[in-house]
């Protein structure tokens, strides 16, 4: 039997990179999956590339994360009743930049898409794991949560406090079964790397190879990621088998990170 038969999968960002590749993970395992994102077109490409549900068809929301109120409640019109039992929080980074120059403004609208989207979201769907004693929570977040990255003070301002967001909901739901950890991808070839790789030839003046062959410089694996390798770190926290790891972070970065 696939172990995510008859459960139901809430995929934030789900209609590429990372989002995708983990929605599609988690079909395979047999999940219902219910993508979300801004753009219904993406969506109902990114649908057409899921594997057939054990029970029940995949489904779409059309929500802006960086609107809490808002997504909470196109998600429960959307569930009708029904219960998500593994919620992936991923959501794309805000543009890149150094930290003094930030203004108040894209501090507020990050935290609102990484943060408090993840709380109001959980919020929400926390009941229904409980009364079934089982949920899986994972949080897309970065690297950067271990060893901030330059050039990105805005999202690891933010980043950071989802972690710590993570850590501490980890410790108040364990007992009802529901566990909640987070993966930290490292460079991997999606749409933000390409932002970051651009940013970065135009902030110093070389060119995007240049800036990218000094990236992959640091990665001891000799490569950048696929959001397929990050997607099975995501389906190995949403198994059921997974029942007793909860407030931890796995880096997928090819061995770049230093921190212990």
């Amino acid at each position: 039997m696939s172990p995510l038969a008859g459960r139901t999968a809430l995929v934030c960002g789900g209609s590429e990179g990372i989002g995708l590749a983990a929605a599609q993970a988690l079909a395979a395992m047999g999940a219902r999956v219910l993508l979300l994102a801004r753009t219904e077109s993406k969506l109902q490409a990114a649908l057409t590339t899921l594997p057939a549900a054990s029970d029940g068809a995949h489904g779409l929301i059309v929500a802006d994360a960086a609107k809490p109120d808002e997504l909470v409640e196109r998600v429960r019109t959307s569930l009708g009743g029904a219960t998500v039992s593994v919620l992936i929080n991923n959501s794309a980074g805000p543009p890149p930049g150094v930290i003094a120059s930030a203004s108040a403004a894209q501090f507020i609208t990050t935290i609102e898409q990484q943060l408090l989207a993840a709380h109001a979201l959980a919020q929400a769907l926390l009941p229904g794991m409980r009364a079934q004693r089982f949920g899986r929570i994972v949080n897309v977040i970065s690297t950067s949560v271990r060893e901030p990255i330059a050039g990105l003070g805005v999202s690891n301002t933010a980043r950071a406090a989802v972690a710590a967001w993570a850590k501490t909901l980890a410790s108040e739901v364990a007992v009802d079964g529901i566990t909640v950890n987070s993966v930290l991808p490292g460079y991997t070839r999606t749409a933000r790397l390409a932002q970051i790789l651009e940013a970065r030839a135009k902030a110093t003046g070389r060119s995007v190879a240049a800036v990218e062959a000094e990236m992959l410089a640091s990665v001891p694996a000799g490569r950048f990621g696929e959001p397929a390798d990050v997607a099975a770190a995501i389906a190995f926290y949403a198994s059921p088998q997974v029942g007793y790891i909860t407030g931890t972070t796995l880096a997928v970065d090819g061995g770049r990170t230093k921190a212990l």
